[in-house]
Formats: C-alpha cells, sequence, structure tokens
C-alpha cells in the first residue's frame, strides 16, 4: 500500500490528519471526555470486550488505550465481518492468534453473531457520534455481572494520513471533517492499484460490455436507503434499480483501468486515471454534466456503495509480516 500512500501525499496534500494538529480539528468533545472515563472504569473491569473494525483491524484501534487494555483479559471482535473480505479475514484470525491475542469476527447486525436477550440493548448507528456516555446494564443475578457500554474513541491525532483516509472511509470520522471527494479519491487509489476492477470480471458477463439501463418509468431510489436503519426492505424493483447502478459503476471502473496505458505506481499516471474515472462515475451515476457540486454527488453515491458492501468485501489493512502490533 506504499504506493496509494505516495500518490495520496502528492495529490491530496497532507490533509491535517499528522500529529502537528494541521487544519482540521476532527476529535469530538465527547471522545476527550470519554477517553478520561474508560481509563477510570478499566480499573473495574474484569473482561474488555475491544471492538474493532473488520475492515481495518489495525487502523480502528485506539493505540492511547492499548497500553490500558494490554493488562487485562481481553477479546478482540472484529465487526463488520460481512464486509470484510473472507480470504483475508482468517489470516487476520490466525494474526492475532499468533500474538496471543483472542480474536473474534462478528456482525453485530446478524443474530447468529449476537444472541438477542430481555434486557437492554445499547443504542447503535453506522455513523460515529451515536453512543455519547458510557452506560452500564446488568445482565445476570447470580452472580452479578455488569456490562459497561462506551463510545468509540479514537486519538486525539491521527499519526499518518493514509490511516486517517482508512478510518474516514471505514465511516469511523464524519465524511464532513475530511470531504467526501479526498476519500473517494482515496478509494479509488486503493482498488486501481490492487487491480479490484480487472477483477469484477467473473462476476457478470453482461458487465464486461458495459450495459445501459433506461431508467425512464423506474422510482427514483436513493442510495443512502442502503444505509442500515429501522425501515421496511427495498422492493424487487428497487434492488434491481441498485444492482443496475453498481453494475455501470462497475463497468466505468473496469473499462477504464483496462484502457489504462499508464502505470498506477506512478503518482501522475493514477491521478490522471482517478480524474477519468471521475467523469465515467458521474456518467455511470446520470449526473447532469453542469451540476455544480457534480463531484461531491460522484463522491456521496460511489462511497454509499462501498460501505453497503455492494462494490464487494474488503480488508484496508494489510496483515504484518512479523512482529505483533496492538
Amino acid at each position: 500500500m506504499g504506493k496509494v500512500k505516495r500518490v495520496i501525499k502528492k495529490g491530496l496534500g497532507e490533509m491535517g490528519f499528522n500529529a502537528g494538529g494541521g487544519a482540521i480539528n476532527w476529535f469530538p468533545g465527547h471522545m476527550a471526555a470519554a477517553t478520561r472515563a474508560i481509563r477510570e472504569r478499566l480499573k473495574l473491569a474484569d473482561l474488555v470486550l475491544e471492538v474493532r473494525d473488520a475492515r481495518i483491524p489495525l487502523s480502528s484501534a485506539n493505540q492511547d488505550l492499548q497500553p490500558h487494555l494490554s493488562s487485562k483479559r481481553r477479546i478482540l471482535a472484529l465487526n463488520k465481518r460481512d464486509l470484510a473480505n473472507p480470504n483475508i479475514m482468517h489470516k487476520w484470525i490466525h494474526y492475532f492468534d499468533s500474538c496471543k491475542q483472542d480474536c473474534i469476527a462478528i456482525n453485530a447486525h446478524s443474530k447468529s453473531s449476537v444472541k438477542k436477550g430481555k434486557m437492554k440493548r445499547a443504542t447503535v448507528g453506522p455513523l460515529p457520534g451515536v453512543t455519547q456516555d458510557i452506560a452500564g446494564y446488568k445482565i445476570a443475578h447470580q452472580p452479578s455481572i455488569y456490562v459497561l457500554d462506551s463510545p468509540g474513541v479514537l486519538v486525539p491525532n491521527i499519526p499518518d494520513i493514509e490511516t486517517g483516509l482508512k478510518l474516514a472511509l471505514a465511516g469511523s470520522v464524519k465524511d464532513s471533517v475530511v470531504g467526501e471527494e479526498r476519500i473517494a479519491q482515496y478509494l479509488l487509489a486503493v482498488l486501481n492499484t490492487r487491480g479490484t476492477p480487472l477483477h469484477w470480471t467473473h462476476l457478470n458477463n453482461r458487465r464486461l460490455e458495459g450495459i445501459k439501463f433506461d431508467s425512464e418509468g423506474k422510482r427514483e431510489y436513493s442510495l443512502k436507503d442502503l444505509r442500515p436503519k429501522r425501515r421496511k426492505p427495498p422492493n424487487n424493483s428497487d434492488v434491481l434499480y441498485i444492482e443496475d447502478i453498481v453494475t455501470e459503476v462497475q463497468c466505468a471502473l473496469y473499462l477504464t483501468l483496462s484502457q489504462f496505458t499508464g502505470n498506477v505506481e506512478d503518482e501522475g499516471d493514477l491521478g490522471g486515471l482517478i480524474e477519468q474515472q471521475f467523469e465515467a462515475l458521474q456518467k455511470a451515476f446520470k449526473i447532469p454534466h453542469k451540476a455544480s457540486e457534480a463531484r461531491l454527488m460522484i463522491s456521496k453515491k460511489f462511497l454509499t456503495l462501498f460501505r453497503a458492501g455492494k462494490l464487494g468485501p474488503f480488508i484496508l489493512d494489510d496483515v504484518p509480516d512479523a512482529n505483533c502490533v496492538s
């Protein structure tokens, strides 16, 4: 992923994610208070369940809290496993196992991962900032067992740009802090350097032909409805509409990358390819050419498809080769 880091640094700048603070103040006040409270409550805990994002098993770790967590009996829960590449996930489980760290991959929205009980449940959501206070729940009487649910907390200063972009792409940092266009550019850089669009060819031969669909007569369906929330599931026509969009997007990226004559390891060439892909995505999403906010609209729709798993499962972190990392 080093080449991704190089092109991002050249094309996007440092973005204020460095330890010096930069121009972006992204660390919410509730996180600072919660971090202090977590340090105090850890003294009372016998077992810690540390929840990380399965797509970024290392980047989603709070390094400031690791010294406090390492002294406790701990289980790593890699959440959102349904969005993570299963061909890579088992390597992460093996990695943490070799580090003598208990680790399980879960999907908090799946009944097979989390059994429902007749008890109070903590409120959760797909966007950061839902839980802002530490809440306690008694789950057993003999013996008395309490569960403390804390907000998700990150470090005040993210040490390097790529870690910051991974967190933003996974939705751990609000899009408005970083900018949707920057996040979308990073996602395209990752897809291109991995050659991911070229692997989409096996999904469906129709997608190689760059099929077009006529949206006339179809109800407009917002990509926002892909985000998990309590609502009725989309009907069959809605699903087909979304799948048509996915097909168009995959075709656009496949064609631009397959016809690309430059070098994706060259920062300038990769940047030029990304610009071409923005134009192709604009056509795929049928966004008016003269729309003043076209790039923002493209970025939002593209990120929604990625985060809903419509572009396939991904793990953005690389499995370390040797020494164990917290």
